[in-house]
């Protein structure tokens, strides 16, 4: 019977490393955008506009803003999911199903790079 793996090799890490890297990079340029367009930065006002046209647009305005913010936390808490990713990968821990001890399926974690739970757990 094969002894069941008990961490990925360097190897394997390097290669979620890469791919974290790769979705850190695009969600940091998202989160930028999105901080942008709740700060009133990205251009995208209505300031060059007829007053008329300013007041309809300043209650959807206000809910794009709203929305924007949601999404802005979203954003900042996945980028800190996959942070957390990194140190675990450093550590050498990253894979390892907080619950059960077992490795999570390298789909999964292709899937869900910041994953910390198994389905098997999860369920």
């Amino acid at each position: 019977m094969a002894e069941e793996k008990l961490r990925y090799s360097d190897e394997e890490l390097q290669e979620f490393k890469e791919l974290i890297m790769e979705k850190l990079e695009k969600a940091r340029a998202e989160f930028e955008q999105l901080r942008a367009n709740v700060v009133g930065t990205d251009g995208n006002d209505t300031a060059d506009t007829s007053p008329t046209f300013k007041t309809l647009e300043e209650s959807a305005d206000v809910l794009g803003k709203a929305e924007a913010a949601r999404l802005c936390e979203r954003q900042r808490k996945f980028i800190e999911h996959l942070q957390n990713a990194l140190l675990r990968i450093e550590n050498k821990t990253y894979g390892i199903c907080r619950q059960t001890g077992k490795l999570i399926p390298k789909e999964r974690l292709r899937a869900v790079p910041h994953a910390t739970l198994s389905i098997e757990a999860k369920k």
